[in-house]
């Protein structure tokens, strides 16, 4: 019997999940396909149950149904209960239970990439939405020392504070420019945008939330943001001299978590990360 995996957004149509899922089930010879299915807010309820299904191994979620799935969902791990939000649904006999890979699947990335250890380290956070929020929760569990949150709006930044320090983190909220960001760059070992500056086709594309004047040499830059592949922060980053990570490794690797649990197997990372990497050059990112 052929399985049944892929991916549910709205839209959906952006997604290159497919893409280097398929490679690894092909590569691995595994019986299965993964697609992509457009769903939208008031049939998620129908869907996730079709999801018990015998030929259903499980599913990704993106936006906007991270938080609307859980209602649906026998079993909802402990990680997908503290980020609020499931990308992953697993399937094991009718029984479906949540999980959340992308805070574990940005960690794994900064690791592999780049060395990275959270252990003791001073890390800057650009951004305070969801995405933000599940990279703190992420860097708190590895082991943190301090962090600054910096947004826009700082009552959201302060209520991501207030988070950091209920899981015994040293924080600080901070405006999304001026001295207080200046210094807090300065003294930071991983600096990661969690926000869409940056992103084409966005009202911020040609835009960095902070320059190379702002970013040490000794720091990691990571930017969430995956189209373009080399976005303007990552350019300031490496003029700065600092190692960079732009968001697509992110993205394989929360996929590279979710295959696992789908498939019982090691994913072939290598494969899944030429598979994306092709895919966003020929879309010309």
């Amino acid at each position: 019997m052929t399985q049944r995996l892929g991916i549910i957004g709205y839209p959906i149509g952006h997604s290159i999940s497919p893409i280097f899922q398929q490679a690894a089930l092909d590569h691995l010879g595994i019986d299965a396909t993964y697609e992509k299915w457009e769903v939208a807010p008031e049939e998620v309820g129908d869907f996730v149950a079709g999801l018990r299904a015998p030929d259903a191994w499980g599913i990704n979620i993106t936006l906007p149904h991270k938080q609307a799935v859980l209602p649906f969902l026998d079993e909802v791990d402990e990680w997908a209960t503290a980020a609020g939000a499931v990308n992953t649904i697993v399937n094991r006999g009718g029984r479906l239970t949540g999980h959340n890979t992308d805070g574990p699947g940005f960690l794994r990335a900064l690791e592999v990439e780049t060395g990275y250890n959270a252990t003791g380290t001073r890390a800057l956070i650009l951004g305070a939405g969801g995405a933000a929020r599940g990279i703190l929760l992420t860097l708190a569990r590895g082991g943190v020392d301090s962090l600054v949150i910096a947004n826009r709006t700082l009552e959201r930044a302060e209520t991501l504070r207030q988070l950091a320090q209920e899981n015994g983190i040293k924080a600080e909220a901070a405006p999304l420019s001026g001295d207080i960001l200046t210094r807090a760059a300065a003294s930071a070992d991983l600096i990661v945008n969690c926000t869409s500056v940056g992103m084409s086709h966005g009202p911020d594309e040609h835009s960095s939330p902070l320059s190379a004047a702002q970013i040490p040499a000794s720091a990691i830059v990571n930017d969430l943001v995956y189209n373009p592949l080399e976005t303007p922060f990552l350019r300031e980053g490496a003029a700065a001299g600092a190692v960079t990570l732009g968001g697509l490794h992110m993205l394989i690797y929360q996929g590279v978590l979710s295959f696992q649990m789908w498939t019982g197997q090691d994913a072939p990372v290598d494969v899944m990360s030429k598979a994306a990497f092709a895919e966003m050059a020929s879309r010309g990112a």
